[in-house]
Parts: structure tokens; sequence; C-alpha cells
């Protein structure tokens, strides 16, 4: 079993790699092969509502000259997908927007591939936000027919400079439960 962990944040290192990096910890430790992708190094921008996803049907985004196909590949590969993003005026940043519009599209273009499968948001704010950013996210796995896990409480943390979400331990302890727990059903799914 395989999540793809997908990391929307600008900063190289910065909180939302911390806390995707515990829940992959944890989901490694289950016996889950993780891999991050950050977003910050890819070049795509977002759907331009072409609707020949829906004509070709063929799982992929038609605009051929960006890194969006190689994001959806790793996504249809996966038996569960990890969405983080850091909180920018109350919502996902402009790299996970574009990544959920397209993806969105185009799995919905294909049979709704994505269903069936286990996401997860992980989401980093300073201090008000998370929660609609939380929502984006998961309405994004909720319309594509995918299995959401819980956690101990939300999948956030609290932090602002680079790395200080570390000192958040309750958030710290909620990614390792999302990791055990998205483990947990991932497993439940395959029986």
């Amino acid at each position: 079993m395989k999540v793809m962990a997908f990391n929307g944040s600008p900063r190289k290192g910065g909180n939302t790699h911390v806390l995707l990096g515990r829940v992959c910890e944890a989901l490694e430790e289950s016996g889950v092969e993780t891999e991050l992708v950050r977003l910050r190094l890819m070049k795509f921008e977002g759907c331009i509502a072409c609707m020949k996803c829906f004509d070709k049907k063929n799982g992929q985004c038609a605009v051929k000259n960006d890194d969006m196909n190689l994001c959806i590949e790793k996504m249809k590969e996966a038996d569960g997908i990890l969405l983080g993003s850091p909180t920018y005026f109350s919502d996902v940043s402009t790299k996970m927007k574009a990544l959920i519009e397209r993806a969105g599209m185009v799995a919905r273009a294909n049979d709704d591939m994505l269903r069936r499968k286990v996401g997860a948001a992980v989401v980093v704010a300073r201090r008000a936000g998370a929660i609609h950013v939380f929502n984006s996210i998961n309405h994004f796995f909720l319309i594509g027919q995918m299995i959401v896990p819980g956690s101990s409480y939300w999948n956030l943390g609290i932090a602002r400079d680079p790395g200080k979400v570390k000192e958040d331990e309750e958030g710290m302890q909620t990614m390792k439960v999302l990791g055990e727990n998205m483990a947990w059903v991932m497993k439940k799914v395959r029986e």
C-alpha cells in the first residue's frame, strides 16, 4: 500500500512539511509506503475549463505542457492521498487550489477514478482560518467519493515561523493518530 502526500506550501521545509512528515512517519510505522511531492517545485496553473478531459476520458488533463499529469498519475497509483496546505487568507495555497481543480475535474471526467481511495487533509495556520482550508480539501475528497478518516482532533497545527509547529504538541499528536487511522482504514478497505 502507498500514500502520496502533496505539500502545497511554497516554503522549503516549512510547517506543512513537518506535519505531513509526521503523518507519513506514522503511516510507515504501520507498514504503508509514502512519497512526498513538493508542489512548489512543480510547474502548473489552475484549470482552464476547456472540458477536454470529459471528451477524451483518458485519465489525464488535456494541458500537456506542465507537471499536472504527473501529479494525477501519482494519485491514480496510490491507495491513499494526503493533501497539505498552509492557511493563506483563510484558504488553501494557490498550488493546492490548482491541484484540487485540475485533478478533481480529471477524476470526475473519468468515472470518479479516485473513488474509494483514502484521503486526508493536513493544515497549518498561524491562528485562524484553518477550518475553511480543512473543509476545502475535504470537499475535494468527498465529491470524489473518497474515504476520509478522522483523528483525535481536526488535522491542523498552529504555527507561523518555519519549524515552530513542532512545539504544537496537540497538533503533532493529531498527525500521528491521523497516520495510524489512515493506515488502519486503508488495510480495512483492502480486506
